[in-house]
């Protein structure tokens, strides 16, 4: 059990609480019918992670992002990935200007310099430049001709990508993808929500979203996250659920037959910072199992490499997760007795 001294003050965690429900309302207001996708791009964003979102185009992914931007009152800019788009269009360049002094190089930003980036359709573009991208994305700064430069603060990249199965795309590596907190899958709209588009906004406009949140107020929200408690029962569970993905020592039957690469450390990592920040928004003070299996299947999918009978055999990374969920036992006492010895 977790003892009182180690949970946040009820007051605290009902100011916290309020200000991520403050945004999520927002949100669900500008976006319609999309929210339990809200809700995990809130939480990477207040996890201080990235975020892979999947879907056809015309889904509302841009705007999702513009309004999350406008709510926070953050710098927010877009780039457009294509073939021909150079990693220097992305961390900016040293160009040569004329001054007082004579000639010398400046470095102009790229339009990475921003709190939230929204990298559309990442896979149309080259290897070389996503992978200019991503690494700005890890180090949270850029350096060019031996100079480095930080990024702002707070830092998010939401990536857009269609489906691998159009033509004209580079999927991402997997130890890209593992750089993303979440990947979540856009699906088409309830009809009903269709007709509430578009009989409610012209040309499919939400309205014009306004900030709903000071700067102090989210560095504030910052702070509060990083308190939430988390049990060691909890990060037990988180870690022997990433083991589970591993097909040489796992105990689950459909890993063993389908997975061939499991999920990374940083699987683990991802669910306990965004378990955190969903605690919160339900207005716990410690992070639950329930809150771990919302944000398994988006933080632990792309990081479970598939082989290719999975496909064939109509088996995804997310029916991989859901399985490991219902057949990993919460608490180590319900481990089989010759799993706890070996343990």
């Amino acid at each position: 059990m977790v003892s009182h001294g180690d949970l946040m003050e009820p007051s605290r965690v009902e100011r916290g609480q309020a200000l991520a429900q403050r945004v999520l309302e927002s949100l669900g207001q500008a976006i319609l019918g999309r929210e339990n996708v809200l809700r995990l791009v809130l939480v990477a964003f207040l996890g201080r992670g990235h975020i892979l979102l999947e879907g056809l185009p015309g889904l509302g992914k841009t705007e999702l992002v513009k309004n999350l931007a406008r709510l926070m009152n953050l710098k927010f800019s877009r780039i457009q990935f294509t073939p021909d788009l150079l990693p220097t269009d992305i961390t900016g360049t040293n160009i040569l200007e004329e001054g007082n002094n004579g000639r010398s190089l400046k470095f102009h930003e790229g339009p990475i310099f921003a709190n939230i980036v929204l990298a559309d359709e990442i896979n149309r573009a080259s290897p070389k430049t996503q992978a200019a991208l991503l690494e700005a994305m890890q180090e949270g700064r850029v350096t060019t001709m031996g100079v480095t430069y930080d990024l702002p603060q707070p830092f998010l990249v939401l990536a857009t990508q269609n489906p691998i199965e159009l033509e004209g795309t580079y999927p991402l590596p997997e130890a890209q993808m593992d750089r993303f907190m979440f990947k979540v899958d856009i699906a088409g709209v309830d009809p009903r929500v269709v007709e509430t588009i578009i009989s409610t906004r012209r040309h499919g406009r939400p309205p014009q979203a306004q900030a709903v949140l000071t700067e102090a107020e989210l560095n504030e929200l910052f702070g509060i996250v990083d308190d939430v408690f988390l049990p060691t029962q909890v990060s037990s569970y988180m870690a022997r659920l990433v083991a589970a993905t591993h097909p040489d020592v796992s105990p689950i039957e459909i890993v063993k037959k389908y997975v061939k690469y499991g999920a990374s450390p940083r699987a683990a990592i991802a669910m306990a910072e965004s378990a955190r920040v969903l605690a919160l928004i339900e207005g716990q003070p410690n992070v639950s199992f329930d809150d771990v299996a919302f944000v398994a299947p988006s933080a632990m999918g792309h990081r479970t490499v598939l082989d290719y009978s999975a496909r064939l055999d109509g088996v995804t990374p997310r029916h991989i997760v859901e399985t490991l969920l219902k057949q990993i036992p919460q608490l180590e006492r319900d481990l089989p007795s010759e799993v706890r010895r070996e343990g």
